[in-house]
């Protein structure tokens, strides 16, 4: 396997996403090339070079490829539409699509990889879910068709000599998350003044902030790391527990109903990450308590800014 270079050349897909956008702030901070990949770009005075590509278009991304050939990819694109991702047939294309991609990658010159897949690829039963340990047990299409991806890009990389990594993202919030989120819906109800709906809130979780998740995956991809890695806490936290922090935190009286909604038969009863690999291998821990985390959300919100 070829030694990675020393001054990266990273290009990030899916870059004005959630994620993305703060994985760009984290690369910034690394004063390396950054190439970003997306449907739009961000508005912010990030030193990253943007780049408008459908990763469907073969034949483009083929050139874009040819043009940049980064030595590092940062693969965070995907069909994430909530409420449809689960089941979406979209999932197929994406698979097919990232396999296109690591190829052209590899075939100008590219080193390293890394994918972001999701906990949901592993068994509902779980618990804790070690990525060596934990079998991948997934019940809907979306978590079926990362597992396979990770398999075929995993097995492909030993093959061609690239470096491989594949990240496990566990329960993400923070500014910029879709509002009808769990952690933004609640806020926003209580901004409003209104009853917070959810289901029984019995579900144990594991949930950072996304400024936190964006700092680890950086962290692993210009690591040597190879294989499965857990982004998360590795803290349980009850739904439940997770809306009375919220109302605490907001410093408002709120009511809530327990068991407005029914749960989801995919949503997991407890599925919090093991996190050995990234806190020992990398000395990685998160930076953002939950507590802090939840008041600047809030903050955010309520200020009205977007972000």
């Amino acid at each position: 396997m070829n030694t990675l270079p020393s001054q990266p050349r990273v290009l990030v897909t899916g870059a004005s996403g959630f994620v993305g956008r703060y994985c760009l702030a984290a690369l910034a901070q690394q004063q390396i090339e950054v190439h970003g990949l997306g449907r739009k770009e961000p508005g912010s005075d990030l030193p990253v070079i943007w780049h408008s590509q459908d990763l469907h278009d073969s034949a483009g991304t083929e050139k874009l490829l040819k043009d940049l050939q980064p030595s590092h990819l940062l693969h965070l694109a995907w069909y994430a539409e909530p409420g449809k991702y689960l089941h979406a047939s979209e999932n197929l294309l994406w698979v097919q699509s990232s396999l296109a991609l690591f190829q052209a990658f590899q075939r100008f010159g590219g080193q390293r990889i890394l994918s972001a897949g999701s906990c949901l690829e592993y068994d509902l039963q779980a618990g804790f879910c070690s990525e060596l340990t934990t079998a991948r047990k997934s019940s809907h299409l979306y978590g079926n068709c990362k597992h396979a991806l990770h398999l075929m890009g995993e097995a492909w990389g030993r093959q061609m000599g690239i470096s491989f990594a594949w990240a496990h993202l566990f329960y993400l919030y923070g500014p910029g998350e879709a509002p009808n989120r769990l952690v933004p819906a609640v806020f926003n109800a209580i901004l409003a003044g209104e009853t917070i709906k959810c289901s029984h809130g019995r579900q144990i979780k594991d949930f950072l902030h996304v400024q936190d998740v964006a700092e680890a995956l950086v962290a692993v991809l210009l690591s040597d790391m190879q294989g499965a890695v857990n982004i998360g806490s590795g803290q349980p936290l009850s739904v439940r527990d997770l809306v009375l922090k919220q109302i605490a935190v907001s410093g408002q009286q709120a009511e809530v109903d327990f068991g407005a909604y029914p749960s989801s038969p995919f949503d997991p009863p407890f599925m919090v990450a093991n996190t050995e690999r990234l806190s020992q291998e990398l000395s990685w821990q998160p930076k953002i308590s939950l507590e802090n985390g939840l008041y600047h959300l809030y903050q955010t919100l309520k200020s009205g800014q977007i972000q």
